[in-house]
C-alpha cells in the first residue's frame, strides 16, 4: 500500500490511505513533538492523526512548562482514532509517565495497530526532563517488546541500558545488541552526539549492522531532529515500505531538513520539514 491514491474499478472509486499516528507531546514552538510529526507525515504523503500526552510551553530557548494530560484523556483519544481510522503505523514520542506508557501499550495491542516506532524521548535539548524516572522501566517492560523499531540517541540509549557514555561506532554496535535484547525488532541508534566530521546512525535488526553516515552539518538549528526522523520512518512504514528502506528515507529526510534549516526565534531553531520535497 503506497500513499493516498484513488483507484477506478468497475466504475467505483475506492480510496486507500496510509494513516500514521503520533502519540506524543505538543510543542507550542512547533519544532518538535506532535507538530513536527504531523508536518513530516504531510510531507511524505501519509495522513497524520495524533494523540497528545502532554502540553508543553516551549520555544527555541527551551521548555518553560510541562502539563501532562489525564490518563483518561489520552485513552479517549486513542480509542477515538484507533476504533474508527486505525493506523498503518504508529510512533510514540514524549509519554511522560508510567501510567501513560502502560495505557498506550495496552491500547496498541488491543487494536492490533501496525508498525510501532518508539522514540524514547527523555530529555529536551535544553535539559528539561520529559520522562519521569519511574517511567523508564515501564518503557522497557511494556512498550519496547511490541516495537518494530526503537530510535534512541546516545544519551537515551545509555540511560536505558545503565551504561557509560558511548565514544565510538564500535561501542554503538555493542549497545545496539543490548538494546535489541529489550524486545524491539530493530534498533536505530543515532550517533549525532559523537565527535567527528560524519554523523553516523547505526541500524541493527539482529542480523546485519548498517551504518548510515552523512557529513555533519554546522548549524545550531536542530530542534526536533529526533521527532522528525522517527516520524519520517513511521510515514514510510505506513505506506508499506520495508523497514530498512524506511530508515534510509528517514535519514535522507532529516539530513535535508537540517541542511536547510533557517533561524526561527532566538535560540535552537527547528529543522525545515519541506526541504526533502523541495531540494532533493
Amino acid at each position: 500500500m503506497n500513499h493516498l491514491y484513488f483507484e477506478f474499478w468497475k466504475g467505483t472509486i475506492t480510496m486507500n490511505t496510509a494513516i500514521a499516528l503520533t502519540i506524543a507531546g505538543s510543542d507550542s514552538g512547533g519544532g518538535a513533538g506532535i507538530q513536527a510529526d504531523l508536518k513530516t507525515f504531510q510531507e511524505l504523503n501519509a495522513y497524520g492523526t495524533s494523540v497528545i500526552t502532554a502540553l508543553t510551553a516551549q520555544n527555541t530557548m527551551g521548555v518553560h512548562g510541562v502539563y501532562p494530560q489525564d490518563v483518561d484523556c489520552v485513552g479517549a483519544q486513542l480509542d477515538a482514532v484507533l476504533s474508527d481510522m486505525g493506523a498503518s503505523a504508529v510512533k510514540t514520542g514524549m509519554l511522560f509517565s508510567a501510567e501513560i506508557i502502560s495505557l498506550v501499550a495496552a491500547k496498541l495491542k488491543r487494536y492490533e495497530s501496525g508498525h510501532i516506532v518508539v522514540d524514547p524521548v527523555m530529555i529536551a535539548k535544553g535539559g528539561a526532563s520529559l520522562l519521569q524516572p519511574e517511567a523508564v522501566q515501564a518503557l522497557k517492560d511494556q512498550l519496547l517488546p511490541i516495537a518494530t523499531l526503537v530510535t534512541p540517541n546516545i544519551p537515551e540509549a545509555c540511560h536505558l541500558l545503565g551504561i557509560d557514555p558511548l565514544t565510538d561506532v564500535e561501542q554503538m554496535r555493542e549497545a545496539s545488541s543490548q538494546l535489541l535484547e529489550l524486545g524491539a525488532q530493530a534498533v536505530l541508534l543515532k550517533g549525532g552526539h559523537l565527535e567527528g566530521d560524519m554523523a553516523v546512525d547505526l541500524f541493527y535488526d539482529g542480523h546485519t549492522f548498517l551504518e548510515l553516515a552523512h557529513p555533519r552539518i554546522d548549524t545550531p538549528h536542530t530542534h526536533g531532529t529526533g521527532c522528525t526522523l522517527s516520524a519520517a520512518i513511521t510515514a514510510e512504514l505506513a505506506k508499506g515500505a520495508a523497514l530498512e528502506a524506511a530508515v534510509r528515507t528517514g535519514k535522507a529526510f532529516i539530513s535535508a531538513a537540517i541542511a536547510h534549516a533557517a533561524p526561527v526565534g532566538a535560540g535552537i531553531g527547528p529543522t525545515y520539514h519541506a526541504a526533502y520535497r523541495l531540494y532533493r
